[in-house]
């Protein structure tokens, strides 16, 4: 599954999807949003290529790394403090690979897909400069 969307997710529900019987190793990356002296954020993305992009990435990483699956959920609109803003869930055989997938996988997120975050405090507010997109 490759999703944007302004809904929450369930992590417990995407592993849970993720699990198979030939599938030895599930490795998660969740990004939640931080108390970095911010109140709130907002992400922005043109969803459409967005989609397209996670959608590229997924295929990337299963030519590259010998996995089996392969989950991305990016969250958009305002979050708070503690929200779920990113979930990777990369399914293999073997932790290792499983790993590699899973960080080559959020590198290219944060280098070419068009999400834009704009973090907001007590001192003002501030977009700030990604990798890419």
């Amino acid at each position: 599954m490759i999703s944007v969307t302004e809904e929450d997710f369930d992590t417990a529900a995407v592993i849970g999807r993720a699990k198979r019987p030939e599938t030895g190793a599930l490795v998660t990356f969740l990004g939640v949003v931080r108390d970095d002296e911010i109140e709130r954020m907002t992400l922005e993305a043109y969803e459409e290529v967005a989609g397209q992009e996670l959608e590229a990435i997924r295929s990337e990483a299963m030519e590259r790394y010998p996995i089996e699956s392969v989950e991305i959920i990016h969250r958009i609109g305002e979050l708070r403090v503690g929200d779920n803003i990113l979930l990777i869930v990369v399914g293999a055989g073997h932790r290792k690979e499983a790993f590699a997938a899973c960080e080559y996988i959020l590198e290219r997120i944060k280098q070419t897909v068009p999400i834009w975050k704009k973090e907001i405090g007590k001192n003002g507010e501030r977009w700030v400069p990604g990798e890419g997109g």
